[in-house]
C-alpha cells in the first residue's frame, strides 16, 4: 500500500480508504448476487492465519489491540464453477461454523454433496452437526 500512494502521489490513508471502500462494494456485491445457485458439489474448508499476532503470541505481544488472535476464513467453493458460495471471518468455533453453514444454505436451492475436511463441528452424528 506505501507503495501505491508513492507511485499515485496520494496519502496512504487515501488508499488505506479506497481499499476497504472496495472491499465493502465487493461484500455486497457478492451477498446479493450469489443466491438460489443451484449446484452438485460444494468444498467447504477453513484457512488459518492471524491477525497482528498468532493466539499463543498475544498474551505476550506489546501493545495488542483488541481482537488480536488467530483468524480464520471459512469458504464453501462450488466444486464445477470454482464460484465461492458463501465465505466467514472468524475463529474456528462451533458458533462461527454454524453462522458459515447457515449462510451457506440461504444460498443454495438443492440437496448437494457437500465435502470437508472433517472438522467435528461439521460432520453429521455432532451435537450440533450440519446436513446441508
Amino acid at each position: 500500500m506505501r507503495s501505491i500512494s508513492r507511485v499515485a502521489g496520494v496519502s496512504i490513508n487515501t488508499v488505506t480508504k479506497l481499499v476497504v471502500s472496495a472491499g465493502e462494494a465487493c461484500a455486497d456485491y457478492h451477498d446479493e448476487t450469489v443466491r438460489d445457485v443451484s449446484t452438485q458439489r460444494v468444498q467447504c474448508d477453513e484457512i488459518w492465519s492471524f491477525c497482528y499476532a498468532k493466539a499463543k503470541s498475544t498474551p505476550t505481544a506489546k501493545a495488542a489491540p483488541e481482537g488480536s488472535s488467530d483468524v480464520w476464513t471459512w469458504t464453501a467453493l462450488d466444486s464445477d464453477s470454482k464460484m465461492i458460495l458463501a465465505y466467514e471471518v472468524g475463529d474456528r468455533s462451533a458458533q462461527t461454523t454454524i453462522e458459515f453453514m447457515d449462510d451457506l444454505r440461504a444460498r443454495v436451492t438443492d440437496r448437494m454433496q457437500l465435502t470437508t475436511d472433517g472438522h467435528k463441528v461439521i460432520r453429521p452424528g455432532f451435537a450440533g452437526g450440519w446436513i446441508v
